[in-house]
């Protein structure tokens, strides 16, 4: 994977190959690296903690915390010796991590000052609002946010390909069908805004779907060590989002 600044190290910032190398190595590179992976997963985190009965102040500041931690105490390489998938290693550390943090006579020294990265407090709770109401459990609803969360990563990085290709426009026509069957005669429209026919609509989008699948599967790399856990972690993706 390009480890460029413009489309490949956004996504190979978090790529634990990235991760793993920039803790043994040049200082800024693994704060920058590990600050893209708190930014990419703060929101399924934040999610979960609020989930556990926390008010929003408070889940600010554990999440915050709760990555200061992750840095300073380097807790990235329990992964290496134990081959964690990530998501399962980050639920293990936050719930050991709540577990000591429960005392609220400190909650205003959680910090300390420290801004690991730059969460917006009000963006968090608008985004916890819009949850469904449910009864699922806060692991639940953490698995349900890291699906969506590499689905949409997949996804931004299929939009950004078909930009670069100069087929924006298919992207955006095509898009909808990533996730359901055309409607009669839907095909017939879209074959004659871009010149083609109903069949080679189809076969786009047959390839559209394929490239998207792919990317899914590149993301879920990036948060495995061992390549042998992303068909497991695929089937667990779409169970989660079937439930």
């Amino acid at each position: 994977m390009p480890e460029t600044l413009n489309h490949g190290e956004w996504f190979a910032s978090t790529h634990w190959s990235v991760v793993l190398d920039a803790n043994h190595s040049d200082p800024a590179r693994k704060a920058a690296a590990l600050a893209q992976l708190c930014q990419t997963y703060w929101y399924p985190l934040y999610a979960y903690i609020r989930r556990r009965g926390n008010g929003p102040e408070d889940a600010q500041d554990l999440t915050q915390e709760f990555f200061a931690r992750l840095l300073e105490k380097q807790w990235l390489n329990r992964v290496e010796k134990n081959g964690s998938r990530f998501r399962s290693f980050l639920l293990t550390a936050v719930n050991g991590y709540l577990a000591n943090e429960f005392d609220r006579a400190n909650a205003a020294k959680r910090g300390g000052g420290r801004q690991v990265l730059s969460l917006d407090a009000v963006e968090a709770e608008h985004r916890y609002s819009l949850e469904p109401v449910t009864h699922e459990t806060p692991e639940k609803i953490f698995d349900r946010r890291w699906a969506l969360m590499v689905l949409d990563g997949a996804l931004t990085r299929l939009k950004q390909e078909t930009a670069e290709a100069g087929k924006a426009r298919h992207f955006e026509l095509l898009n909808p069908f990533l996730s359901r069957e055309p409607e009669l005669g839907e095909y017939g429209a879209i074959a004659a805004e871009l010149g083609v026919s109903s069949g080679g609509v189809g076969v786009s989008v047959h390839r559209l779907r394929q490239r998207y699948r792919a990317l899914v599967r590149a993301e879920i790399a990036e948060t495995v060590t061992d390549s042998r856990q992303i068909e497991s972690e695929m089937r667990d993706l779409f169970d989660v989002l079937r439930a």
